[in-house]
């Protein structure tokens, strides 16, 4: 169990900043398919064209799971606040 802590997964919060990462990095790469995508056009070269369209594609989808993985570390983290009193939760005050 001591090993778990050590690696980029030791906690939630530095899981949620590895996805953070990951995430800039798939956009970036995402953003350079669309100029390529560009250029295959300019060029009439369709297959091309079709093929980094479907790698936009892929990259977007997997942008998409970062992000709600994320959302979940987020709740998570919450959930463990809570659990472990260590935010109190808000009282409506009459």
């Amino acid at each position: 169990m001591n090993h778990i802590s050590e690696t980029h997964f030791g906690s939630i919060e530095s899981s949620h900043e590895y996805l953070a990462l990951l995430n800039e990095v798939i956009e970036e790469n995402r953003l350079e398919v669309e100029a390529l995508i560009h250029l295959a056009s300019a060029e009439n070269a369709n297959r091309r064209k079709e093929a980094l369209q479907l790698v936009s594609y892929n990259l977007t989808k997997l942008s998409k799971h970062m992000i709600a993985s994320q959302r979940i570390l987020n709740d998570l983290r919450s959930l463990r606040r809570l659990f472990h009193d260590e935010r109190k939760p808000v009282t409506s005050i009459e």
